[in-house]
C-alpha cells in the first residue's frame, strides 16, 4: 500500500468519484456526492494505492484561518480495517500541522442513529478526535450532525 499526496485537480476528482460511487451506504445521495467531487480540487488531498489502483482517499478543506476540516474520506469496503484510513489521516494531519493549522475538525452523523455511521464515529474517536458539539438539524432531523475536533499543536 502506498499513500501519495495528489496535486492534479483532474486526478483528485477522478479518484473522489471512483471511491465515493463505490460506497453508496455513505455517499448514496447523488447531489452530495457530486459536491464532494467538485470541491476536491485545490485542497490538501491524499490517496491510497494498491499497486496503481486507488483504494482510498481523503481531503482537507480550510474552514477558518486556524482550522481545516477532514471534509471527506472514503476507503473501498474490501480494504476496510486494514489501517488505510488511519494512515491517510496521519499523513493529512501532518500536512495540516506543517501548513500552520491549529485544529482539525470532522462532521458525521451523531452516534446511535445508524450502525454504518456508528462505525465511522468509533473510527474518528480512535484517531483521537473529541466530541465538540451536535447540531440536531444542520443537515436534517434524521441526520443530526456530530462535530469532532482535535488540536494539532
Amino acid at each position: 500500500m502506498e499513500i501519495k499526496q495528489l496535486t492534479d485537480n483532474a486526478e483528485k476528482q477522478k479518484v473522489t468519484r471512483l471511491i465515493l460511487e463505490a460506497l453508496p451506504d455513505w455517499f448514496g445521495i447523488p447531489q452530495a456526492r457530486e459536491n464532494y467531487i467538485a470541491e476536491s480540487t485545490d485542497n490538501i488531498f491524499f490517496c491510497a494505492y494498491d499497486g496503481d489502483r486507488p483504494v482510498g482517499f481523503l481531503y482537507l478543506k480550510e474552514t477558518g484561518s486556524a482550522t481545516v476540516e477532514l471534509y471527506v474520506m472514503g476507503v473501498l469496503m474490501e480494504f476496510h480495517r486494514k489501517g488505510i484510513g488511519r494512515e491517510l489521516f496521519c499523513r493529512a494531519k501532518k500536512a495540516a500541522s506543517e501548513q500552520g493549522y491549529s485544529f482539525i475538525q470532522v462532521k458525521t452523523v451523531q452516534m446511535g442513529k445508524y450502525e454504518e455511521y456508528d462505525r465511522t464515529n468509533r473510527f474518528y474517536l480512535s484517531l483521537g478526535f473529541q466530541e465538540f458539539e451536535v447540531f440536531p438539524t444542520l443537515w436534517d432531523e434524521w441526520n443530526p450532525c456530530q462535530i469532532y475536533v482535535m488540536s494539532l499543536k
